[in-house]
């Protein structure tokens, strides 16, 4: 057991093994299947993206600067590009899904383009589509100053940090109206 757990790509992979036995023996009509599995893969990556937006802001970001200098590293050379490497591919792997939920729903053009029926999920979609953009544009390349995984000055890093942390903090902002439309676009 303890080679199982410790192995966390074996413990997703059966997880993901029995999240789909689970969606195709409650829900038997195949025809949904394709839907409900993707329903979900948005969920666990949204979960894993915006989990880490959290910690990030909650945790990591108001922690650091008062973490002994000597036991920093620790957090920047192997806690934190571990943590953006989960964070990055959930912000890619959420709008992948959310976009396949959308096509095979049929709603995607009306959402994107805002039409009337499909407004509160089309909001939702542009936020977390700016959301993605930040991560992967902004926030990834200035993590990468900053963590010192690509070569730069002591105030390019410098700059670089502040940089994440502002575009950090803008995707929390914008997480916020985006968790509200993507829970509630089904309602009314």
């Amino acid at each position: 057991m303890d080679k199982f757990f410790a192995n966390l790509h074996l413990v997703l992979i059966v997880g993901l093994a029995a999240a789909i036995a689970l969606i195709a023996y409650v829900h038997p009509d195949q025809s949904l299947l394709v839907n409900y599995v993707l329903r979900w893969l948005h969920v666990f990556f949204g979960i894993t993206w915006i989990g880490l937006l959290y910690y990030f802001n909650f945790v990591q970001i108001p922690t650091m600067p008062s973490v002994p200098a000597e036991l920093k590293p620790g957090v920047s050379k192997y806690i934190a590009p571990n943590a953006l490497f989960f964070f990055r591919w959930g912000a890619a792997f959420t709008v992948l899904t959310g976009l396949a939920v959308a096509y095979v729903t049929g709603y995607v053009h009306q959402a994107l383009m805002l039409s009337a029926d499909y407004r509160l999920i089309g909001i939702g979609m542009w936020l977390a589509l700016i959301m993605a953009f930040n991560v992967w544009f902004l926030i990834w390349p200035a993590q990468k100053k900053a963590l010192g995984l690509v070569e730069a000055d002591a105030d390019t890093k410098a700059k670089a940090a502040k940089t994440a942390m502002i575009f950090s903090r803008l995707n929390t902002l914008l997480s916020i109206p985006m968790l509200y439309a993507m829970t509630n676009a089904n309602l009314g």
